[in-house]
């Protein structure tokens, strides 16, 4: 096998500027190989004349007259002594059962492979082609063509004798046939014909263009390319041509079918051979240069081309030059092209060497990103191909690739790509940790360890852990946390972790992943300590999630000073595990933080707390005195005695005034509102909300010598109080600032209040006389009764009975 890839790549050469950087030069479509085996040892004895393809085996002719048959590896499997002379053609029919096969000194054999019975005949001049119909073996009258200086079509008749029928002559020797269902195409000296066997019509004659050639030394070449697309090259000409079929309408006597050249354009080189692949054209050429070779012309290598035909010229897709052997001797006519239609393979054949080509495969495009070390493309196309590689081979692609980025010093990438082609294999997997521990880039390859369900031994990820540990507390860290517990020895971490401690006992990132590994190890006490101590924000989570609070009994100070109102939201929500009288108790000693939580406490529930009520108004007037009057006013279980002591110590008229005023003292009250407060609007809003007549009277006795407190009550009192004793209690001759303002509201407050009354006045009277009428409909309204009911008045059945009924009459007066 290395000596037939040795042999692929000596036999082409691309056509690529060498100069061209490797990222540029395009993957080559077609590979190459020499048929070797047998016709190695025929073809240093012998010379290959003529060859012919089936889809089961191959048929060789010679220049000494023998006819080999090969399988696809060169091997020899018949032999055949047909002419002392070159054999020119070998025809065979779709089945392989029959060969045709025509000499230089005019012998014609048809005959069957596995019988050799069939036609032999000997001419008088060399015989050129022959063509077997494609169904030769099923057809009843085995059709067959040759060509010498005449073509014959031969046929069987009904007694079993063969007949003879001149298709064409006058025009020189046919040097090539091609027969196609049941078109046969030919060409001769002048141009190509076809000939329709079903209609026995020829339908067309293209004619030559390279006149100026010999055409025994530049043949025509032709291939079909289905039943109906011939494919003609000539010299440097090639031309496309479609046989269709005529309208009806314009037959008259004319062919039923036509002929349409739908391509045709010029080529840089002679053509020796062509072969269809799918929609573009395989086209073997011949090349000769006299550029530095003035004296005769030089021989160079034949090309191998795949080129798209376009309408009006056509596209080079690839271009590869072929070292066969003793190119420099070989002239066009030597070369010829032949193809394996069901498995897309091209034999170039020339005297001394045949050459295989056959379309690259996704191995050969994965082998040449390999060999441009192109190695993510390569990866991906095996990953796409994974069917139909073994799993062995896309790791080796892999592994290539991996050696790559890390000779390029690309340790990332290469560590990355170790998750996608190392897979499961555990081996390779440690195999890889140790290379990159060799070469210092363990932390590359940490990320991205396997941590599933397959994993490495403990040992491994204890090495990567220490290596961190060495270097990189912050690295380290994060695969403690990304990592799950269970990869490694959890105690043996512990213990070196303890160990980098000791000599830096504050290091807040190691006493952080020291309390994570301590969580991992269900040591929940020791990696509390460690929270509380560092103040993490983790600690209540740490707490819910592991029910620590019994734990935390004799912390509550150290986890409020740590955040207060998540410690409290934490103890409120959980208070069946820590008592309140608990958590009062711990607090103490720290009454600031007491208040906090008792304050949420009452807020949650007003009366859960109340034993504690007494003590909150100190911790209220001490530390929240904007919550002390709301607190006054909400709780129920609130001493007020001692709450109005506290009040008045610390002189807080507000919350005074409300205590006394709840107390009953009302006068009191109003005292300090209009003696400390100095407020006519509050002690307005206060008489007002206690609606006494006497707390009305004391405001206007303390107000009648303060013009702007009168004022204020001219603006206020007037639905409360009559306002007439106001103004007859002021003083003549004082001044009071906007008192005309004042009166004109009074007015305007009392036209409102009789307005008011009138309105109510007429919407009384007008409801009172609607539901006098619906009463009065409803007496004239007539009522249903029976015998059972009963007269309000006189307690007698208001319908008389039936025996009264029947009576009456005999107690007529009348």
């Amino acid at each position: 096998m290395a000596e037939v890839e040795e042999q692929g790549r000596n036999l082409s050469e691309e056509s690529t500027d060498e100069s061209e950087e490797e990222d540029t030069e395009e993957e080559p479509k077609l590979k190459y190989e020499r048929l070797t085996n047998g016709v190695t040892e025929i073809l240093q004895k012998d010379a290959a004349s003529c060859m012919t393809v089936h889809d089961k085996f191959l048929a060789l002719g010679t220049h000494f007259g023998k006819v080999y048959l090969l399988d696809i590896q060169g091997n020899v499997t018949q032999k055949f002594e047909i002419s002392p002379v070159k054999i020119n053609q070998i025809s065979l029919d779709e089945s392989g059962d029959h060969v045709g096969i025509c000499s230089e000194d005019g012998k014609v054999q048809v005959f069957g492979l596995y019988t050799r019975e069939g036609f032999h005949e000997n001419f008088d001049c060399p015989i050129k082609v022959v063509a077997l119909h494609p169904q030769f073996s099923k057809s009843n009258n085995k059709q067959f063509v040759t060509g010498g200086n005449k073509l014959l079509l031969y046929e069987r008749n009904w007694l079993n004798r063969w007949k003879t029928s001149v298709l064409h002559e006058g025009e020189g020797n046919i040097t090539n046939v091609k027969w196609r269902a049941n078109l046969i195409a030919w060409a001769n000296n002048v141009g190509v014909k076809i000939y329709d066997i079903s209609s026995k019509q020829r339908i067309t004659n293209v004619l030559r263009d390279n006149t100026n050639l010999r055409p025994d030394m530049y043949p025509c070449s032709l291939c079909w390319k289905d039943n109906t697309t011939l494919i003609i090259g000539w010299g440097s000409s090639v031309k496309i041509c479609v046989v269709k079929e005529r309208d009806p309408t314009e037959m008259r006597d004319l062919p039923s079918r036509y002929v349409e050249i739908v391509s045709a354009f010029e080529t840089e080189f002679f053509i020796s051979g062509l072969a269809p692949l799918a929609d573009q054209l395989v086209t073997l050429y011949y090349v000769k240069d006299s550029s530095e070779h003035m004296e005769e012309e030089f021989r160079t290598r034949p090309r191998l081309d795949i080129i798209q035909s376009l309408p009006e010229g056509c596209e080079e897709i690839s271009s590869d030059a072929l070292t066969v052997r003793n190119f420099q001797e070989n002239q066009c006519r030597d070369y010829r092209l032949e193809h394996s239609e069901g498995e897309s393979l091209f034999y170039i054949i020339s005297p001394k060497d045949i050459v295989v080509a056959k379309e690259r495969d996704q191995d050969d495009h994965i082998d040449w990103l390999l060999e441009k070390k192109k190695y993510e493309e390569a990866l991906m196309a095996a990953e796409i191909s994974f069917r139909n590689i073994k799993r062995h081979d896309v790791q080796k692609i892999g592994m290539a690739y991996i050696n790559h980025l890390v000779e390029r010093g690309d340790y990332d990438a290469a560590a990355r790509k170790c998750q996608k082609v190392l897979g499961k294999n555990m081996d390779l997997w440690e195999n890889e940790v140790y290379r990159f521990k060799t070469i210092g880039q363990l932390k590359a390859i940490s990320q991205y360890l396997p941590r599933g369900d397959l994993r490495l031994r403990p040992a491994i990820y204890e090495m990567i852990l220490h290596e961190f540990l060495k270097t990189d507390y912050e690295g380290f860290a994060t695969l403690i946390r990304e990592w799950p517990g269970e990869l490694y020895n959890n105690m043996a971490i512990v213990q070196a972790v303890n160990e980098h401690l000791k000599k830096d006992p504050t290091n807040s990132m190691l006493l952080t992943t020291l309390a994570e590994l301590y969580t991992y190890d269900q040591r929940y006490d020791r990696a509390l300590e460690i929270y509380l101590k560092l103040r993490h924000k983790d600690v209540y989570q740490l707490i819910h999630k592991h029910n620590l609070f019994s734990a935390i009994k004799d912390k509550i100070v150290l986890l409020m000073d740590f955040d207060k109102e998540k410690a409290v939201d934490m103890l409120l929500d959980n208070d069946d595990k820590i008592s309140m009288d608990k958590v009062v108790e711990e607090l103490k000693d720290r009454p600031e933080l007491l208040h906090v939580y008792l304050h949420k406490l009452f807020k949650r529930d007003h009366h859960k707390g109340q034993k504690y009520h007494e003590r909150q108004i100190s911790l209220y007037a001490e530390y929240d005195r904007p919550n002390l009057l709301p607190f006054l006013r909400e709780s129920m279980h609130c001493p007020l005695e001692k709450a109005l002591e506290i009040c008045q110590q610390r002189h807080f008229v507000e919350e005074t005034v409300f205590l006394l005023s709840r107390m009953g003292n009302c006068r009191r009250a109003l005292q300090m509102i209009m003696e400390e407060l100095a407020d006519v609007d509050k002690a307005i809003e206060f008489a007002k909300e206690q609606d006494d007549r006497e707390l009305w009277d004391d405001l206007i006795s303390y107000s009648i010598d303060k013009p702007p407190f009168i004022t204020g009550l001219l603006n206020n009192i007037g639905t409360h109080v009559d306002p007439i004793l106001l103004i007859h209690r002021i003083k003549e001759g004082m001044e009071i600032p906007n008192l005309r303002d004042s009166l004109v509201k009074i007015l305007q407050d009392y036209n409102l209040q009789i307005l008011l009354r009138e309105g109510c006045k007429k919407i009384l009277v007008a409801d009172s006389l609607s539901l006098l009428q619906r009463m009065h409909r409803t007496q004239k309204r007539g009522v249903r009764v029976d015998e059972e009911n009963i007269c309000e008045s006189c307690h007698t059945p208001i319908l008389p009975s039936a025996e009264t009924r029947t009576r009456a009459p005999e107690t007529d007066p009348l």
